[in-house]
């Protein structure tokens, strides 16, 4: 595990992601929830906001993004439960000692813009009547979706020059609205 000491999201990206960590972690009871983001040429995932256990400290550290079960679920764009972590050969407890808190179940989603996995949205010891539903992996799922549209949007698109090249900052806006009604 490494640190970033570099944001690689801006401000307004960097609240968003904070919002839906914060929303995730209330909708699913959880002890914390978790957005990484895939930094590809370094081959690792960056914590860049965590809602609950971890918070104050773990944004800006990196992991190997080829470990773990965000490892996992980058590399294969699906989501996964996983009740039981102890006895999960994907989990990687070397990597959750060094965050000092070790779950004993998560849910993760995959941020998908069209074929490309952005990074991973995770939710850590949610609470006991949301593991092992795939009605709630599917909700977890979505609520990944929604937030890697707002990111891809939130991003300057270099060759835009038109006039709704701006439009992206009114949609993250938009978005953190909706999140902050949905977790009021």
């Amino acid at each position: 595990m490494t640190h970033n000491l570099a944001p690689t999201a801006d401000a307004g990206t960097r609240a968003l992601l904070q919002s839906v960590v914060e929303v995730a972690k209330a909708i699913f009871g959880a002890a914390a929830s978790s957005v990484f983001l895939l930094d590809e040429p370094a081959g690792e995932l960056v914590f860049q906001a965590v809602a609950g256990e971890g918070e104050d400290f773990l944004v800006g550290t990196r992991m190997p993004a080829n470990r773990g079960i965000a490892g996992w679920v980058v590399s294969s764009g699906q989501a996964m439960i996983a009740d039981d972590l102890a006895a999960n050969r994907s989990f990687a407890r070397d990597l959750a000692e060094s965050t000092k808190y070790v779950p004993q179940a998560l849910m993760a989603a995959p941020l998908l813009s069209d074929d490309d996995v952005l990074g991973v949205l995770q939710v850590l010891d949610p609470a006991q009547q949301c593991r092992s539903d795939l009605g709630d992996l599917d909700l977890l799922s979505l609520f990944a979706n929604q937030a890697a549209t707002a990111i891809r949007v939130a991003q300057p698109c270099p060759r835009c020059t038109e006039p709704s090249a701006s439009y992206g900052p009114q949609l993250v806006d938009e978005f953190l609205q909706f999140l902050r009604q949905k977790s009021a």
